[in-house]
């Protein structure tokens, strides 16, 4: 497989632009309905979430979906009308309310029986985090993002020089802000959470695409080095397609079993693969058309008649 990398630079740059204008003006909207770049699960925000199925749905013979406007007019006539209710695969239900006692929660769940149909009680799920609890998890889960990307760029800093650290960050932050994005849409349109598994994913994400983008850099280094009379762009060239079918085997061999958790998982580990599938392929794209393109363009702009190939250090 030859990939004519430079040919499809400024399309890249292009479509990476949208993405993130995009992407920003979603975590914008996001923070002006929800005061977060996307929509906060329990997790962050605190309170209860009381989840629960039709019996019916067991038989499936449940005559009707349920209706969310029945249920909101259920929870306001208990004093919860500022709850929200989602309905998962027409007959089970997602309620997130302020932190509720034993009482409200017995009482909730009476007054839907009564109002909505007969409900499961093995299927009742509860979960209650305080508001406390649910700041500190979110401001561990920052610090460790924070953190993570300046521990790669001293390591590519020492392993490299600081312009590859510096196109290497930028890449991961493309990766993050794309990966976010399209949950504050998602969150946006269709109601998904992110919780505490949604920064872990952004935090695995990091690992894994700076991992393409080192191999790519090294490559990149031992190539000018064998071949010092090569021009940046046929070095960089030559690198990309020496590592293009290891980066997509890599990458397909991991996202598939994403696939299947996504498609077959568990309510809880859905959305956490859906944001690896998003971060991985974007950090294959980022590797190939953002790191290493715009490394290559500033160090033609630095050096344009001879590429500086003794910068390269050996580490």
């Amino acid at each position: 497989m030859k990939l004519d990398l430079f040919k499809w630079e400024k399309p890249t740059w292009i479509l990476s632009a949208i993405l993130m204008i995009i992407s920003l003006v979603a975590m914008a909207i996001s923070w002006g309905q929800f005061q977060a770049p996307f929509k906060p699960g329990l997790d962050f925000v605190g309170g209860t979430r009381l989840q629960l199925q039709l019996e019916c749905a067991a038989t499936n013979n449940c005559p009707a979906a349920i209706d969310v406007a029945k249920v909101q007019d259920i929870l306001g006539g208990v004093g919860l009308g500022n709850s929200s209710a989602q309905v998962i695969e027409d007959y089970t239900l997602s309620i997130r309310s302020q932190t509720l006692d034993v009482e409200q929660r017995e009482t909730i769940i009476k007054v839907l029986n009564e109002g909505i149909g007969k409900f499961a009680p093995e299927t009742i799920q509860i979960d209650t985090v305080g508001p406390t609890v649910g700041k500190a998890l979110f401001q561990s889960g920052v610090l460790a993002l924070m953190l993570s990307l300046f521990g790669i760029i001293i390591y590519l800093s020492i392993r490299f020089q600081i312009d590859y650290a510096f196109f290497a960050i930028v890449a991961l932050i493309h990766d993050v802000v794309v990966t976010m994005g399209a949950f504050a849409i998602f969150g946006l349109l269709g109601g998904v959470e992110a919780d505490s598994l949604f920064l872990v994913s952004l935090l695995t994400i990091i690992g894994f695409s700076v991992n393409d983008t080192v191999v790519i850099y090294d490559r990149i280094r031992e190539t000018l080095e064998r071949y010092p009379d090569w021009s940046i762009d046929r070095a960089t060239d030559d690198a990309v397609n020496q590592t293009l079918t290891r980066s997509i085997n890599t990458s397909l061999t991991t996202c598939l079993p994403l696939v299947a958790i996504f498609l077959f998982g568990g309510d809880s580990l859905k959305f956490f693969a859906l944001a690896l599938l998003i971060g991985f392929i974007s950090g294959v794209y980022s590797s190939i058309f953002i790191a290493t393109t715009l490394w290559a363009w500033w160090r033609k702009r630095r050096s344009p008649k001879n590429p500086p190939t003794e910068m390269v250090a050996e580490v």
